[in-house]
């Protein structure tokens, strides 16, 4: 009897440092990944503004579906992940107006403050449940709007990275639930935009789309791409297209006690929860509320990550010196330990010129020994993001009364074998780690439930426990990192 056919699902996971196209096969239980293409991301800058080359992004999904009929992966359906905040502006015929502006760029400096005289910090906590960061979508928003931006003036449409990718594929317009509750302009209460968001910022609440969930199907490819890349009978479906929302559903949980790190060049860790928390606590603590697959909701906090060391290796490499990571935590595991320690979420390392100066000066104004090599500056990164980590932990508890028995590190955080160490000796809890593609895989999962062939985000977490091996990291001389973590507060309160 001839064997089934094996479902295959194509995700593309795109980040703001690179993107990748991986097929993902379902068979007996079991799913395989298979890495079809990987490609570049980056800021490009233009008169001194951050951009993102979308038209460059959507070249490179192009060839990963040709690149997939190439190699015999011809997938079932298409999922696109991307970082949440960002948007672009179309006109009436559906053209880009702008090229759409990374949230990393300064024009949002000291946004927030400005915002916050035309609607007060609270009331708009308790509409939207979000972070208060300043590169939020609402705040880029205002700042286009203040400044006289001429897309501003004619567009028609807003649509989020992820959602102007999928317009290109299908011709169809929408805001993925997941990717919209990061804009802090819906409100998680009513699960639709705010309209008195809208009213403060004098921004037309008509240029945003219809709020859709993850596993929405879309439809098909257009007509000219799907000629194009020969793949006509394959779909589009909405994923949790906020990566950090693909990659908490693929963490292989076999329990709710436990709380995650979504680990690459932002650490993003909390809890699932079934509905958003919303409290003076949690506005005090600057919690986040966005939302997840089923119907759940991310509380969380967005913590810098590993961008501090990405962009150390990034200008050591510019010197001259070219430092792997392996190379990178070999050195840091052989200095000194708690040597020097940081507040690695200060505004002054959002988007220093070098982040190794900036570290070097953040350090210095809190009185901490100076690092001196690049050794002491991984070290120290690590060890004040675990202490981070320790700290976020902490308020977790005070804004929610779920039981946390292990942290969840996936993302490509979780084979930082050191990070992972740091963490559980910081919080005193044991740390499962991986997998390393878990917003692939995540966006995958979500495919698969979407054709009917995962029947539920608790099967789906089966499925990768069954697919993969996990290393567990037990806490080790936690008296010391008890007794440091009161320094690390101490240099936080003096940042």
């Amino acid at each position: 009897m001839p064997r089934a056919q094996t479902d295959k699902f194509l995700a593309f996971d795109i980040g703001a440092s690179g993107g990748r196209a991986i097929t993902g096969a379902l068979e007996d239980q079991i799913i395989s990944l298979k890495e079809i293409r990987r490609f570049s991301n980056g800021m490009t800058r233009i008169h001194g503004r951050c951009h993102w080359d979308i038209y460059r992004l959507f070249e490179e999904i192009q060839c990963g579906l040709r690149d997939a009929l190439k190699q015999d992966e011809i997938p079932l359906s298409v999922g696109i992940d991307t970082w949440g905040v960002d948007y672009g502006l179309l006109d009436e015929a559906g053209h880009i107006l702008e090229i759409p502006y990374a949230y990393r760029d300064h024009r949002t400096d000291g946004i927030m403050d400005e915002v916050f005289r035309i609607i007060p910090k609270e009331d708009l906590y308790s509409l939207t449940g979000i972070q208060f960061l300043q590169f939020n979508t609402l705040f880029q928003l205002y700042a286009a709007q203040r400044d006289g931006l001429p897309a501003m003036k004619t567009a028609r449409d807003l649509l989020f990275m992820p959602d102007l990718l999928n317009y290109f594929l299908t011709g169809v317009r929408f805001s993925e639930f997941t990717c919209a509750t990061t804009s802090q302009l819906m409100n998680p209460k009513t699960g639709q935009w705010a309209p008195q968001v809208f009213q403060a910022i004098d921004v037309p609440i008509d240029i945003m789309q219809e709020i859709v969930h993850p596993g929405t199907i879309l439809g098909g490819l257009t007509d000219d791409i799907a000629g194009e890349s020969c793949l006509p009978d394959t779909g589009v479906v909405a994923v949790a297209s906020h990566d950090t929302g693909s990659a908490i559903a693929a963490v292989p949980a076999e329990d709710d006690s436990f709380a995650y790190i979504s680990s690459g060049t932002w650490s993003l860790m909390g809890i699932e929860s079934e509905s958003p928390v919303i409290s003076p606590k949690s506005l005090e603590l600057n919690f986040t509320n966005e939302g997840g697959v089923e119907g759940s909701w991310r509380i969380l906090k967005n913590i810098m990550g590993l961008w501090l060391l990405q962009e150390c290796r990034r200008s050591w490499a510019d010197t001259g010196a070219d430092f792997s990571i392996q190379a990178l935590l070999s050195l840091a595991m052989s200095s000194k330990p708690f040597k020097s320690l940081i507040d690695p979420d200060h505004p002054s390392l959002l988007n220093p010129a070098i982040m190794q100066k900036a570290l070097a000066g953040l350090a210095e104004s809190v009185r901490e020994p100076p690092m001196d090599n690049p050794g002491e500056f991984t070290r120290c990164i690590l060890e004040s993001l675990a202490f981070r980590y320790r700290q976020t932990l902490e308020e977790l508890k005070q804004i929610t009364d779920k039981k946390i028995r292990r942290i969840h590190i996936i993302g490509g955080g979780s084979q930082n074998h050191p990070l992972c160490q740091f963490t559980a000796n910081a919080t005193g809890l044991p740390v499962a780690a991986g997998p390393a593609e878990a917003t692939a895989l995540g966006n995958i999962m979500v495919q698969a439930m979407a054709r009917g062939t995962i029947r539920s985000l608790a099967e789906a977490r089966r499925i990768l426990r069954n697919s993969f091996e996990f290393k567990e990291y037990m806490p080790e001389n936690c008296s010391e990192w008890e007794r440091q973590y009161s320094r690390f507060l101490d240099v936080c309160h003096r940042a």
